[in-house]
């Protein structure tokens, strides 16, 4: 892997130089330019389908494009991870002073994870600064005013959180749909069993010469992929009507995974509670004033939601949280971080036989999973680096978990070591 030194040196800035749409059959095209000085350029690519031009008629067109620049905006981090940049420097739009330092916060603090993994030391002054270019006057962009149906748009990634969203507002009797990107398998599944048919579809696109970089040796890691959820999604509730975005994200989201250089490692930042309250005030200054973004589960447990999941058995054939999976092909992998709290968090609710359906393995059966259960629990190096429950929930799943073991008298493996950490300390 090339050094971090070595790349901030070689390429000094990170310039989004354009964006640009068009509108081809009900299909929003929108494409992003990207130069890393002194010789690479990406390019990015958004696509929004079943888009009416008759609703884009009546919306602003400062305001369109704004959401476009916008969507151009959140494409950064995953460009510029690769050089880390000393300066991202804006020219296909204006951003206030205020605007450039609400970015330099989600990237400093929706990066963390990849500056842990990497060794970064981002703490310095000069680390990172966001410009506008004085020398080129970008056109003026506006805020949409348009009045939006009170509506619920779901963002569906296929886990139990999304569909406890999904039924729950369900039974509220309120008009809702369901947001996709790069929809896959499950997320198909969970649809045709939820009844939806005609949800809001986009395709987001990576230059392949990232990926190629990647392979050369060029830096990679986690960036705020939910953030990028957040922008398009509010989009998408102008586009198609829709005043309220409902994500899943719960409270779990608020704890840290690790402290690096003195910070909070969250894998989860631009799920917590922090990053909905600030992303928001900007969507309310900058981007719609009637739109409204919101988590329907943040005041619940991961613990609560897998409770209130299983009273939906018709999705336990569909549904999939597993990173992993999603790459294979497999809907669990039976083998990271994801399955082993999911299956706890389900352990203590449902029986073997509905477990082994859903899972097709007995995950407490996995020896190879014990380092990832004491990461789980608190007595790792830290908590794993994927969307899991904080340590009071994870511990409280594996005691749940542990007294229904017990009282059958089949205590599988992890449920064992469970018990001699909590009995031993160790």
């Amino acid at each position: 892997m090339k050094s971090i030194s070595y790349l901030r040196k070689r390429y000094p800035r990170f310039i989004y130089q354009k964006y640009s749409y068009s509108i081809e059959r009900g299909v929003l095209k929108a494409s992003f330019g990207f130069r890393v000085e002194p010789g690479i350029k990406f390019k990015s690519k958004i696509r929004i389908r079943g888009v009416s031009e008759s609703r884009l008629g009546h919306m602003d067109e400062k305001a369109l494009n704004n959401f476009v620049f916008h969507l151009g905006m959140m494409e950064i981090p995953t460009y510029w991870k690769a050089t880390c940049s000393p300066e991202i420097v804006i020219r296909a739009g204006f951003l206030t002073k205020a605007q450039t330092e609400w970015w330099k916060g989600l990237i400093l603090k929706g990066m963390s994870q990849f500056f842990y993994e990497n060794k970064i030391d981002f703490r310095a002054d000069d680390f990172l600064s966001v410009l506008n270019n004085p020398s080129v006057e970008a056109p003026p962009l506006g805020i949409s005013s348009m009045e939006l149906k009170d509506r619920y748009l779901i963002p569906m990634g296929g886990g139990k959180d999304s569909i406890v969203t999904l039924e729950k507002i369900k039974e509220r009797g309120e008009s809702i749909n369901c947001f996709l990107l790069n929809p896959g398998k499950t997320q198909k599944k969970v649809l045709n069993a939820a009844g939806i048919k005609n949800p809001v579809v986009a395709e987001r696109s990576i230059d392949p010469l990232l990926l190629k970089l990647n392979r050369e040796g060029y830096l990679n890691g986690h960036t705020p992929f939910t953030a990028v959820l957040h922008f398009l999604g509010v989009f998408c509730g102008v586009l198609f009507d829709y005043k309220n975005i409902a994500f899943s994200n719960e409270k779990s989201a608020d704890e840290g995974n690790a402290v690096y250089l003195g910070k909070e490692v969250n894998h989860q930042y631009a799920k917590s509670s922090e990053f909905e309250k600030e992303f928001k005030d900007y969507c309310r200054k900058y981007l719609t004033k009637n739109a409204r973004c919101f988590s329907f589960l943040r005041k619940y447990t991961e613990l609560q939601i897998s409770r209130t999941f299983v009273d939906y058995p018709k999705y336990f054939p569909a549904f999939s949280s597993c990173n992993v999976g999603l790459k294979t092909g497999e809907r669990w992998c039976g083998n990271c971080p994801k399955c082993l709290f999911v299956y706890a968090s389900l352990y203590p609710y449902l029986d073997k036989k509905e477990l082994m359906k859903i899972f097709g393995k007995d995950i407490f059966e996995n020896k190879k999973l014990l380092p990832v259960m004491k990461g789980l629990i608190g007595r790792g190096k830290h908590k794993p680096l994927e969307c899991v429950g904080t340590y009071k929930e994870s511990c409280s799943a594996f005691d749940m978990g542990l007294a229904k073991a017990t009282k059958k008298g089949e205590i599988p493996y992890l449920l064992k070591k469970y018990h001699e950490i909590k009995r031993t300390g160790k």
